[in-house]
């Protein structure tokens, strides 16, 4: 088997064979973020900036980050209340992260290997509650992740 090897943005050797491997993860990860994102109402997906992006009524959501410009993140991106982002980034540094463009806006990244469907559910779901419009709020915003 050949391995072409090259380097990262960072600088550091890599190989297609560990890119593949990204690749796959960032798959299955992907599909999780759709499942839950698509059981909150009006949810539509579209790319955005060449990565999957979840809307509610043309107002973005979540952002699917799959090792965005080299940066090692499988994550998800999303807005996050005020004073929330710095507390999570402080108490889990591991799993929440500030993301780069949205990031001074207090929005979160959410490394997808370190969260269980769970609370990555329940992460998204308050997303959305922040961003939908009142009246859609209102009629319940009720979701199942499954």
């Amino acid at each position: 088997m050949t391995v072409l090897i090259g380097r990262t943005a960072a600088g550091r050797e890599s190989n297609n064979h560990e890119r593949k491997r990204k690749s796959d993860t960032g798959e299955e990860h992907l599909r999780r973020v759709r499942r839950i994102c698509a059981a909150m109402p009006e949810c539509t997906e579209k790319l955005s900036h060449g990565e999957p992006t979840f809307f509610v009524r043309k107002k973005v959501f979540a952002m699917f980050a799959n090792n965005h410009h080299d940066d090692g993140h499988i994550a998800v991106w999303i807005p996050a209340p005020p004073g929330l982002q710095g507390m999570l980034i402080q108490t889990s540094p591991k799993t929440f992260f500030r993301p780069p463009y949205v990031g001074v806006r207090g929005w979160v990244g959410i490394e997808l290997d370190c969260t269980s469907d769970e609370e990555l559910a329940a992460h998204i779901h308050e997303a959305w509650l922040l961003i939908a419009p009142k009246k859609l709020r209102g009629s319940g915003g009720r979701f199942s992740p499954r």
